[in-house]
């Protein structure tokens, strides 16, 4: 009687249906064991997937049954994006996989996929018209359509920002799919994008930051206070918004910043700030001190005006009524104080640059600097946010220049 030709578990091939099949015995990631089967045409290309399935089996745990990657990414943003993250994060996760992953690649197994053809996807959105592949003109109401659902496509390619943060939706899904070892590689890893240029933003000179204050000041602005935080201190728009009088030690000359306020899918939330280096307590300026104190008068003034209609909460900033002001009007109101200062306009983010260069040409070392705005990271501190104002670039080739004449 011949000898065996395979081992216990081994498994074996043999005809099946129109063509040969194969199993191997695998051990499931709930640490059951069970037959995988792979099938074929040909002796050759059964056998081929049989040994590769051997090795998988002796490399780890084998997923039996694997899901599309639409399946997948409903369960990703469920069950660990949802409840771990935050809200915002969330919503913008969630975007790219409706609007963009899900229509491209969703149908695909995930154990399947490979690099190849996450690349060719990803090429194929940086250069699609959204409007036209979202139906975007389409779902407006036929009097007021204007572009692609009248055939003069607008061309509305995505950014090549948001082709980066598609790729890395995608990618950090698929790299808890490979944690929860559903597949053994990431095909979105070896995927290339084109380089991100991150935008040079504008700050004002001393003078112009003094104009901007003067100005909210003599108008005797609500927001006075929340724009003197901004520039003085570096808080970011929802950090100004969120903050609340329990935050805020004017005996003390200190404020703690721990929230933020944000409108996320048409809720307006009051939850923890950005990171958890953003969490701090800063010593309050004299500016600061002065403006808080101003705009507690003024909050006792709208209270006693508004009567019943007003809205009690504990926010240093609020609407007439007591009510949380929208981010979106606060940058409304932020451009309008910009026409009537006479300043070059900027975005209220583009205030904590102004701080942070306001900071280096007074000579504050970077670290302190760093504290002050909150960074996790100093190298945001060094190439994001701090841009050396063209006076002291001036000052500093003018000194060069003298050291280097003969």
């Amino acid at each position: 009687m011949p000898g065996r030709t395979r081992a216990n578990g081994e498994g074996s091939i043999f005809p099946y249906r129109n063509g040969l099949a194969a199993y191997v015995w695998v051990t499931k990631p709930d640490g059951k064991r069970t037959r995988k089967y792979v099938y074929g045409k040909t002796r050759e290309l059964v056998h081929d997937k049989w040994i590769s399935l051997h090795r998988q089996a002796k490399q780890g745990p084998v997923a039996t049954s694997v899901p599309t990657v639409d399946t997948f990414l409903s369960y990703w943003l469920t069950e660990i994006i949802e409840p771990h993250r935050a809200p915002l994060t969330y919503a913008t996760y969630e975007t790219f996989v409706r609007r963009y992953i899900t229509p491209g690649l969703g149908t695909k197994r995930l154990d399947r996929l490979r690099p190849r053809e996450v690349q060719t996807w990803l090429n194929q959105v940086a250069r699609t018209c959204q409007c036209c592949a979202q139906g975007k003109d389409a779902a407006r109401p036929k009097d007021r359509r204007r572009c692609c659902a009248v055939g003069r496509c607008c061309q509305a390619v995505p950014s090549t920002r948001t082709v980066s943060d598609i790729r890395a939706a995608l990618r950090a899904a698929l790299g808890h799919a490979q944690a929860e070892e559903l597949i053994t590689r990431n095909p979105a890893v070896p995927v290339t994008v084109a380089t991100v240029r991150r935008r040079r933003g504008k700050a004002w000179s001393s003078d112009e930051a003094r104009r901007f204050l003067e100005s909210a000041r003599h108008d005797e602005d609500p927001l006075y206070a929340a724009y003197a935080l901004v520039l003085v201190v570096g808080l970011r728009k929802g950090e100004a918004l969120g903050l609340t009088w329990t935050d805020v030690d004017l005996d003390g000359g200190e404020l703690t910043v721990g929230r933020q306020l944000q409108r996320v899918r048409g809720r307006l939330l009051h939850r923890d700030t950005k990171t958890q280096a953003s969490e701090a307590t800063l010593p309050l300026p004299d500016i600061c001190g002065t403006a808080l104190r101003l705009r507690k008068a003024q909050r006792d003034g709208a209270r006693d005006s508004a009567g019943k209609a007003w809205q009690e909460s504990d926010l240093v900033f609020t609407t007439r009524y007591g009510t949380p002001i929208e981010p979106r009007n606060f940058q409304r109101s932020w451009q309008s104080r910009c026409i009537k200062a006479g300043v070059r306009p900027i975005t209220v983010h583009d205030a904590r640059r102004t701080c942070a260069t306001l900071l280096a040409d007074l000579d504050v070392h970077s670290r302190v600097a760093m504290r002050v705005l909150r960074h996790a990271r100093f190298s945001v501190t060094m190439e994001v946010y701090t841009q050396v104002s063209s006076t002291a670039t001036r000052d500093a080739l003018r000194r060069l220049g003298a050291a280097l004449d003969g």
